[in-house]
């Protein structure tokens, strides 16, 4: 990855902040869009910190012709694009009763039509070159929609819908730029500390929560290996199957704990700012408030990238136990 030209959206804080961190230590050359200029500047100086290049870049993924213009201003600065990573979100804490269409309008906006406007944007810039890497982020939830997220769950859906459409026609049409999604679990990220939400107690992932280190990781894996879907943690692939056998039964699952399972007992302050149209100032950095619960490593993954060493080690056992079958005969 040394020297390639990676451009992350959403990339001043969380998930996004921390793939370009991964990236910064391979050497990459990376341009950081995102809204928040605080957030873009602690990020630039990590990455440079970790031997990486940083390009900041302010925009909303929602307004597509920013989206454009970041991708001229990627290739007039750093070189010809090689990775693009749609990562940017938003969403709202609220039953869908109380959602304002505005608010559907925003986070449909931001998580769905973001990427859908930088891919269109990266593939404008490599499908003249006929090569490069663009990588959607998914989630479990693009598969499994839970309470109180029902925008952002209907955008992670799309998102789903998008990738598979577009990626039968980059085939069709002979176009060599691998398509990618990479489906994440519950994350510790910062979103939940500036996430809109209309109740009095503090938002939390639901389930099992990771660092997104975990996340970061498996993104450059996906980078480097053009592959075309991954899902990051256990738990993303226990939901994926959970829902296609047996939907009616988390039907009910979730309307028991999809609630509580998601709100702390901790008071929310009702005056504190949220990032749905406006960035929140500050450098918040990749970390939310769930250190004490989040994982920074998944046994899932680790099997997953030693899929081929357990092939090879499995097929000599089988190998070697029918070699003595049939010498003992």
């Amino acid at each position: 990855m040394k020297n390639k030209v990676v451009v992350i959206t959403g990339a001043s804080a969380g998930v996004g902040r921390a793939i370009a961190k991964e990236f910064a230590k391979q050497g990459a050359k990376i341009l950081l869009i995102a809204r928040g200029k605080d957030g873009l500047a602690g990020a630039k100086t990590e990455v440079e910190a970790l031997g990486g290049k940083a390009w900041v870049y302010e925009a909303d993924v929602a307004n597509s012709q920013q989206m454009f213009e970041a991708a001229d201003f990627a290739e007039e600065n750093l070189g010809p694009i090689d990775i693009w990573i749609n990562n940017a979100m938003v969403s709202v804490f609220s039953k869908a009763m109380d959602m304002k269409p505005d608010e559907y309008k925003r986070v449909t906006d931001v998580t769905y039509l973001g990427q859908v406007f930088g891919t269109l944007a990266a593939l404008q810039k490599m499908k003249n070159r006929n090569c490069g890497k663009i990588i959607l982020i998914g989630s479990a939830l693009s598969f499994r929609g839970i309470p109180l997220q029902s925008a952002y769950c209907a955008s992670k859906h799309a998102i789903q819908g998008f990738f598979e459409s577009l990626r039968a026609e980059l085939m069709h049409d002979g176009i060599n730029v691998d398509l990618s999604i990479v489906h994440l679990p519950a994350m510790n990220t910062t979103q939940f500390g500036w996430v809109k939400t209309r109740f009095n107690k503090k938002p939390k992932p639901m389930g099992q929560i990771f660092q997104p280190e975990v996340a970061a990781r498996a993104v450059v894996e996906v980078a480097e290996s053009g592959e075309r879907l991954r899902m990051v943690g256990f738990s993303t692939v226990q939901t994926v199957w959970g829902n296609k056998l047996v939907p009616e039964y988390l039907d009910h699952f979730m309307a028991k704990n999809g609630i509580s399972g998601q709100l702390t007992n901790q008071p929310e302050d009702e005056n504190r700012q949220d990032n749905l149209y406006q960035p929140v100032p500050g450098d918040q950095g990749s970390h939310g408030d769930f250190d004490e619960q989040a994982q920074n490593y998944s046994i899932y993954d680790t099997l997953y990238d030693h899929k081929k060493t357990l092939a090879l080690i499995g097929g000599t056992l089988i190998g070697t136990a029918l070699m003595k079958m049939i010498f003992h005969k």
